[in-house]
């Protein structure tokens, strides 16, 4: 018997990863390829949140791979909002429309993260799309 799991990786690795190497990744997300920084706010108490990603771009939009679960904060702090902002690849860009996607065969991401995504059982996405840049090139540093 398969035993179901609520997100692909521990909360305890996302706890750490909140308090200590977040801070890190934050710094550096932005010029790596493959990953971004989410800027977004929190549900209740409005205060502003940049939380590093894993996120790839697509035609029209961006797909995150949701390596904590659809369950994580920021997730369900950008889908109660609608929106969010994205520094990727020296980019800062507005994106709305966010939807959940689940894809056990990881179809819309690049071969060699596929793999990856596999061994850690990571099915879900969020998919969003561009709605307009909001700075060009070296902005949001």
């Amino acid at each position: 018997m398969r035993r179901e799991r609520a997100m692909p990786l521990s909360k305890a690795v996302a706890r750490l990863n909140r308090v200590g190497l977040n801070h890190v990744t934050r710094r550096i997300a932005p010029y790596v390829p493959g990953f971004g920084v989410v800027i977004h706010h929190g549900r209740k108490s409005g205060t502003r949140y940049q939380t590093p990603v894993n996120v790839f771009a697509k035609p029209g939009g961006y797909l995150f791979a949701l390596t904590y679960g659809k369950e994580a904060d920021w997730v369900r702090n950008v889908l109660a909002a609608g929106e969010c902002d994205l520094l990727h690849q020296r980019q800062l860009v507005h994106l709305t429309a966010p939807t959940i996607v689940h894809d056990p065969q990881r179809r819309q991401v690049p071969t060699a993260v596929r793999t990856i995504l596999g061994a850690i059982e990571v099915d879900d996405f969020l998919q969003m799309s561009t709605a307009a840049p909001v700075t060009g090139p070296d902005s949001g540093g």
